[in-house]
């Protein structure tokens, strides 16, 4: 598939305490679009307080909203479990609404995202994506990630099995 003309009026940025409910907002209807993406479903999120949503947005790893022409599009994140090797890190939380997709706000969310990363120390980022998500399989791909060969299922529906990718970031980005 071809992308559509890059989207003059894209904007990337951070989220913050100030803009939870734009995130909030953004992640429900992320998780109402592709329930079978994300390890949490659209009932625990939605169940979330407001205090509760703010304090996520003030205390997660870093998390990027997509704004065309102001109205938010996108979103992706960055997480680090405690297990996890101190120069590696996790790309989750990825999603571009409908009207977005086939153009390039997914390719510059990820890109900002491996910027983040790669000026943070990472060395590595990981990703789980779903066997049955070719698309996002195929985008990932483009973007040089590779299959790790752990495949493991989602948490809450075994049913969903997800294969890891991995990216190396060159050294002195």
């Amino acid at each position: 598939m071809t992308e559509r003309p890059p989207r003059s009026g894209l904007v990337i940025e951070r989220v913050s305490a100030a803009s939870w409910r734009t995130y909030r907002d953004v992640r429900l209807a992320a998780l109402l679009d592709s329930p079978r993406a994300f390890w949490v479903t659209y009932a625990e999120a939605a169940g979330r307080t407001d205090e509760q949503w703010r304090e996520w947005c003030a205390t997660a790893g870093p998390t990027w909203l997509a704004y065309d022409d102001g109205r938010p599009v996108g979103t992706v994140g960055l997480w680090r479990a405690d297990d996890q090797a101190a120069d590696e890190v996790c790309l989750v939380g990825m999603w571009v609404a409908t009207v977005a997709r086939g153009t390039d706000v997914a390719t510059r969310l990820v890109d900002t995202a491996l910027t983040h990363a790669a000026a943070s120390g990472a060395r590595r980022v990981v990703l789980d994506v779903a066997h049955e998500n070719a698309r996002a399989g195929a985008f990932y791909a483009r973007l040089g990630f590779r299959a790790t060969g752990v495949v493991g299922r989602m948490p809450w529906d075994p049913a969903v099995t997800e294969e890891t990718l991995a990216l190396d970031l060159p050294i002195g980005t």
